[in-house]
């Protein structure tokens, strides 16, 4: 069965940190490029990261210099490193996994995960 698992969500005060991963069953991760998704209930999903299977990165500029993601060596994995959180980091983080670097729409790509609830509150 293929599948994508999100875990390591959670409650968090501002400023803190999380390690969200994305482990793969049934597919190797490392053949595809890996997104971080994130959605606010009532709004549409915003693309956060992507990390390509030769290990390019990429961020949104609202993320950029707190969010890192990387994945491990086997193919796995995928991990997001996430930062000096703020309020408004708050939502579902979802990893989805497609062969194309930076698909053109979330619809396009071929695996998600469940999604894993990250909440800043003070």
């Amino acid at each position: 069965e293929v599948r994508l698992v999100e875990s390591g969500g959670g409650l968090v005060q501002p400023g803190g940190s999380l390690r969200l991963s994305c482990a793969a069953s049934g597919f190797i991760l490392g053949d595809y490029a890996v997104a971080w998704f994130r959605q606010v209930s009532g709004k549409g999903r915003e693309r956060v990261s992507c990390i390509n299977s030769d290990g390019t990165t990429y961020y949104v500029a609202s993320v950029k210099g707190r969010f890192a993601t990387s994945s491990d060596s086997a193919g796995n994995a995928v991990f997001l490193q996430v930062n000096s959180l703020k309020a408004e980091d708050s939502a579902v983080y979802y990893c989805a996994a497609d062969k194309h670097w930076m698909a053109a729409d979330w619809e396009d790509y071929d695996h998600w995960g469940q999604g894993t609830r990250v909440t800043v509150s003070a």
